[in-house]
């Protein structure tokens, strides 16, 4: 039992020590474990997460979605988020991340999944609010064939940079809404901290961050044989071991983000958590690393949150 997920951990950790490793994973990840492709599943969480994310800014801030500035932590593979965020109105978004992960095929390839779900009649749902012009200027781009990643951006108003989220340069409350999808658990505490003192430089006075983080074991997304919680039973050293930094996880449990807020001075607005599943987690002999947790707080599975 297991074993799918060790493998996949073996090969990512050897990866992360070859030249050029990013782009190797993607290929690993792109025809071996099929994590990257661009399914229905992947798309409503994605398309899920903009909804929410849209909601959280409408119902704090005072700012009009036609003046928002908006900063997305995380640009992926696949600029769902900014999308959906162009296609509600918002005036224009600036993705950051330390990794090149979008190319002209996965643009053209989320244009293309937009169009077969309002086809389909699914969008609405997801995005009451969309503009019928900013739709046939998106649906425009699939007959321009534009061929370089920087034109199809122009046309959504998205700027993307590779940079530190800890040291953006970006000027002093320069954004109206900062957000997040799947991307904190990913980062190591010390740098999340710094770069949560940065996006508080960064927001505007009554500006809004909405985050959206999932605290599973994510070697348990390919591997139905271990649960969300599997990787809490190993020590910070054994997980040294295993994690890799290709896609790393930090295994930080709810109360760990909560606590990083309240000794930043950031007042969390709202949250609104997944409790996980307890007799799942009672299934795992979790370290005594993690003693100090109540199995409440363990348990939880995802979270936004909201300041």
């Amino acid at each position: 039992m297991g074993l799918k997920w060790m493998a996949k951990a073996i090969i990512q950790k050897g990866i992360s020590f070859l030249p050029n490793s990013e782009k190797v994973n993607f290929l690993f990840q792109k025809h071996v474990t099929k994590a990257v492709l661009l399914t229905d599943q992947h798309f409503d969480w994605k398309i899920t997460h903009a909804r929410d994310h849209v909601n959280y800014f409408t119902k704090f801030s005072k700012t009009n979605v036609k003046e928002a500035q908006v900063l997305e932590l995380g640009t992926g593979w696949y600029p769902i988020v900014p999308i959906a965020l162009f296609l509600n109105g918002f005036k224009n978004t600036v993705s950051i991340d330390i990794q090149s992960w979008m190319t002209t095929e996965s643009q053209l390839t989320t244009i293309k999944k937009f169009k077969e779900w309002r086809d389909a009649g699914k969008l609405d749902a997801y995005l009451p609010n969309l503009q019928e012009s900013r739709w046939q200027e998106l649906m425009a781009i699939l007959k321009d064939q534009l061929k370089t990643k920087e034109a199809f951006n122009q046309k959504i108003h998205l700027q993307t940079h590779l940079i530190d989220a800890r040291n953006t340069n970006f000027k002093a409350q320069s954004f109206d809404f900062i957000c997040s999808n799947n991307t904190f658990e990913h980062i190591p505490k010390n740098i999340l901290i710094d770069i949560l003192k940065e996006f508080k430089r960064l927001i505007k006075t009554e500006g809004v961050q909405s985050h959206f983080i999932d605290l599973t074991d994510h070697f348990a997304h390919f591997d139905a044989s271990i649960t969300a919680y599997n990787f809490l039973k190993f020590s910070a050293k054994q997980w040294d071991l295993i994690d890799n930094s290709i896609q790393p996880q930090n295994r930080m449990r709810w109360p760990d983000y909560q606590k990083i807020y309240a000794d930043l001075n950031i007042p969390i607005l709202e949250e609104e958590t997944r409790k996980g599943n307890l007799e799942s987690l009672k299934q795992v002999n979790v370290h005594s690393e993690f003693g100090h947790f109540s199995e409440t707080d363990m348990a939880i599975t995802h979270g936004y949150i909201i300041s």
